[in-house]
């Protein structure tokens, strides 16, 4: 990569282009501009969800930033994973199905699984062993 390529991956980023955008103006695969963005400090943070940068976004807790690794934003896999069940809403979901139901005809969506057929446990238990309860099918059988 030439120090011109290079000078303009650092204009396009702070203008806000992504990878795959700079990528293309400049010939030159999304993921050696993402390396390069990575090791020189240049990734798109999540400072529009959280303005102190140094501190777990969910206790407050100070982070110690590692040089030449990704930018920590939660002190734990705990708080983590309490964020983003409280956050959901900032997830860029792109993998949202839309299905009717196999067992009771609603119209429901699913993230992430594109074969699904029914849209609960329940649903499934019904259309697939006749409805009931276990135990209502056990006192039927037996």
């Amino acid at each position: 990569m030439t120090e011109e390529q290079k000078d303009k991956i650092i204009r396009f980023r702070k203008q806000g282009f992504g990878y795959a955008e700079i990528g293309r103006k400049l010939d030159i695969s999304k993921d050696t501009i993402k390396s390069f963005c990575r090791r020189n400090g240049l990734m798109i943070s999540h400072e529009k969800y959280f303005d102190d940068k140094d501190k777990c976004r969910e206790c407050g807790k100070p982070l110690v930033q590692q040089e030449k690794k990704k930018r920590r934003i939660f002190c734990s896999k705990v708080c983590r994973e309490k964020w983003w069940t409280e956050h959901a809403d900032k997830i860029n979901r792109k993998a949202v199905y839309t299905f009717t139901c196999a067992g009771c005809g609603k119209s429901f969506t699913a993230y992430g699984n594109s074969k699904r057929k029914y849209c609960s446990h329940n649903c499934y238990i019904t259309d697939r062993f006749g409805g009931g309860t276990a135990d209502e099918r056990e006192t039927i059988s037996g």
